[in-house]
């Protein structure tokens, strides 16, 4: 692929979690959790976007949002389960991120906030409509995603190169 091959990373914050006894890690998702995970997927899946390849948390709840999730996917992409997406700061997501193969044109990361806020707010140097506007009125609730393309190779991703195209949440 070109340097100039247009990309996008989607970011997806699992969906809503028990508060439970169990290590943070291993928290379950909750009943409203099952109901999200699958409406986000299906979102995802009516944008047309072919994933190449989706990075998701080892924890249990992005896990199960995952699992919904790609269930309703035309075709399910190749999954690594990635422990450095646990509780990660924006500059190890974007470490991360930067990892990426260059064949991958299309990633999915399935991860926690407040990474996932801040890796959107970070990538985004600008944005299609009221995009931006809406990350920071509604920060980025349990299920959301957004969708923001770049052009170049995955190690030159870094702050503001770009665009955010898409902001949904649940509520939407």
């Amino acid at each position: 692929m070109s340097v100039d091959t247009p990309r996008r990373i989607v970011l997806l914050r699992h969906a809503k979690a028990e508060w439970s006894q169990e290590s943070d890690h291993e928290r379950p998702l909750a009943e409203r959790g099952r109901k999200d995970a699958p409406v986000a997927g299906r979102k995802l899946a009516d944008s047309g976007i072919d994933f190449d390849l989706a990075l998701c948390s080892t924890a249990v709840r992005t896990r199960e949002t995952w699992k919904l999730a790609v269930h309703e996917f035309p075709h399910r992409p190749r999954t690594v389960y990635e422990e450095r997406l646990y509780d990660a700061s924006l500059g190890e997501l974007i470490a991360a991120f930067n990892e990426t193969p260059d064949e991958v044109r299309n990633l999915l990361v399935i991860g926690h906030n407040p990474g996932m806020h801040a890796a959107v707010d970070a990538l985004s140097g600008s944005a299609t409509g009221d995009a931006l506007a809406r990350v920071a009125r509604d920060g980025f609730p349990t299920a959301a995603y957004g969708v923001v393309e770049f052009s170049g190779t995955w190690k030159s991703l870094e702050h503001g190169v770009g665009k955010l195209v898409a902001y949904w949440t649940p509520n939407d």
